[in-house]
């Protein structure tokens, strides 16, 4: 569904990738991990035209991305939520929804997507006419992932969802992951809590300072020792 073929990006002299290749097929949860400043966040950001990659090609569903607009890139079937929420602090919960649907033209598929974010997260719809900026973390992260949702994706990119955020949310937020995935949707998920994110994930990549060091099915990398010792705590 997605390749990045031998990518490379930074930011200005920095330079942030060098020569990444992974490739996510339909119906999959692909985990990218790695500490901090290893570039997960910025694959993302190359994935979706926010920051462009400078070699490298980045294909999906056989059309070639680089250089397409971010809003372009949305229009055929991706869309993130991204680090650190991003809620327009200033609009209730269902006017950020609303913002999700910007390219949804249809008031029907428009309603029938608002359902289904309300069916996922009850708790959005309990809060619909609050302000974002009102919302507990935990609620901020469920109405981002809603209104990424509202664009129909059929490719959802989840840059550290269970960041800040208590473990009995974090649980919730991981619950609601599967069902996304389950409901045909495929995830590209960035994720400081390695130990959650290679157990609702089928394979994963290790990023070290830009680098892909490692790949393979998701339990292999949790029992593979280095991993162990380096993002799951354990000797």
């Amino acid at each position: 569904m997605l390749e990045l073929k031998n990518v490379s990006s930074g930011y200005g002299a920095i330079e942030a990738l060098k020569c990444v290749s992974l490739r996510i097929d339909q119906g999959e949860i692909v985990t990218l991990i790695g500490a901090n400043g290893a570039g997960k966040s910025t694959t993302l950001r190359n994935i979706t035209g926010l920051v462009p990659a400078t070699s490298g090609e980045i294909v999906f569903e056989g059309r070639r991305l680089n250089g397409l607009p971010t809003h372009r890139i949305v229009g055929l079937g991706i869309s993130m939520a991204p680090e650190g929420r991003a809620i327009f602090a200033n609009l209730t919960v269902a006017e950020n929804l609303e913002m999700g649907a910007y390219l949804q033209h249809n008031h029907a598929e428009k309603a029938k997507e608002l359902e289904r974010v309300f069916t996922l997260f009850p708790r959005l719809k309990e809060r619909r006419k609050q302000q974002g900026g009102t919302l507990s973390g935990g609620e901020q992260q469920m109405l981002a992932i809603g209104r990424a949702l509202m664009a129909r994706p059929r490719l959802l990119l989840l840059d550290e969802p269970s960041l800040g955020l208590a473990p009995l949310l974090v649980h919730t937020i991981f619950m609601a992951i599967d069902e996304i995935n389950k409901e045909g949707v495929t995830i590209l998920l960035v994720e400081q809590n390695a130990n959650a994110a290679l157990k609702h994930s089928h394979r994963g990549y290790v990023l070290e300072t830009g680098c892909i060091v490692m790949q393979g099915p998701s339990q292999q990398l949790a029992s593979d020792p280095r991993v162990k010792e380096a993002y799951l705590g354990e000797k």
